[in-house]
């Protein structure tokens, strides 16, 4: 059972997403550490995601006029390729609702595995650069 709740512990999630990371940030050579990011997500909507009651993942979110940006989608390893991370964009598309927006963005790392997870569950690249896929989905 899958389920979402507003993220109880920052800067656990915060870890999840520095791991989740780390390869990406070591490929582009990007010089992040966890208090980086506790800083770039505190500012903000997060909600947990729980496997059977368990944390196993994050969802982040920012509103900006008719736009919701998926800004992290992080699901621990030992968790993944199990729907969750389809679970969770269902779940994103259902909270930018709420909100008022029209379409779902974000960007991936043109590396990462979860580009084919986002064009499987709608999304289309709109714009590219040397390191991300800029997608969309209409809701």
């Amino acid at each position: 059972m899958i389920s979402f709740q507003p993220t109880s512990d920052l800067q656990r999630s915060a870890e999840l997403t520095f791991n989740n990371m780390r390869p990406y940030y070591a490929h582009y050579a990007v010089d992040w550490e966890q208090s980086k990011i506790l800083e770039q997500i505190s500012g903000l909507e997060n909600w947990d995601i729980l496997y059977q009651g368990v944390p196993v993942g994050a969802v982040r979110i920012a509103m900006e006029n008719d736009d919701c940006y998926l800004r992290d989608l992080q699901v621990g390893t030992a968790f993944q390729n199990k729907g969750i991370g389809a679970q969770a964009l269902i779940e994103a598309a259902r909270i930018a609702t709420e909100h008022g927006a029209k379409h779902v963005k974000l960007r991936v790392f043109k590396i990462s595995p979860a580009f084919h997870l986002y064009t499987r569950e709608g999304f289309s690249v709109v714009k590219e650069d040397d390191r991300f896929y800029y997608m969309v989905k209409e809701i």
